[in-house]
């Protein structure tokens, strides 16, 4: 990008994708549109198509590009079980854009196999953190893990916890996620 905030030279496929976390940060991914992407990246409004061929098929780059970014995530938090929970609230609060996407499969080509691979890899990671922790099966504790985890980062974005959680979205969802299988 240019310091106007138009596309110049180099990777224009990330410069879109950029852009696109961008307009859904500031209107959702419903309200998202090729043309907007152009005009936000300064190139013609045919650039985005010959990428992603349409909005799902963009959509759908963000959400694997998403789903890589919170396998890092996890990745990170190692075998702490808590920590990989925290690391799932704090990746939907620093990549809203991206957790917006990745869970709605009306928006983007579900069945794109790049983007099932991506999807398997980070599950694989939440069923592989609950079952260390738990010793279990762990296809229900993980649904019920990622549900916990899921449903307090939608909370958070959503503004509808009560105060007296905090401003801090890492320790409020340690204390919820350290209840998990005590």
């Amino acid at each position: 990008m240019t310091s106007s905030g138009s596309y110049h030279h180099g990777d224009l496929r990330r410069a879109l994708l950029a852009a696109a976390v961008d307009a859904i940060a500031e209107s959702g991914p419903a309200a998202l549109s090729l043309r907007d992407l152009a005009r936000r990246a300064g190139v013609s409004h045919a650039a985005p198509a010959h990428h992603f061929g349409d909005k799902a098929g963009l959509l759908t780059a963000l959400a694997i590009q998403g789903f890589d970014k919170l396998g890092e995530a996890l990745r990170g938090a190692g075998d702490d079980f808590r920590e990989s929970g925290v690391a799932y609230v704090v990746f939907a609060v620093r990549h809203r854009a991206h957790f917006e996407v990745m869970f709605r499969p009306d928006l983007y080509r579900a069945d794109d196999p790049e983007l099932v691979a991506a999807r398997q890899r980070t599950g694989e990671l939440l069923r592989g953190g609950v079952a260390r922790h738990t010793g279990r099966e762990p296809d229900t504790d993980a649904l019920a893990a990622w549900s916990i985890a899921h449903g307090f980062a939608e909370l958070w974005l959503a503004g509808a916890l009560p105060s007296r959680v905090g401003a801090d979205p890492e320790p409020a969802a340690r204390a919820v996620v350290g209840r998990l299988f005590s």
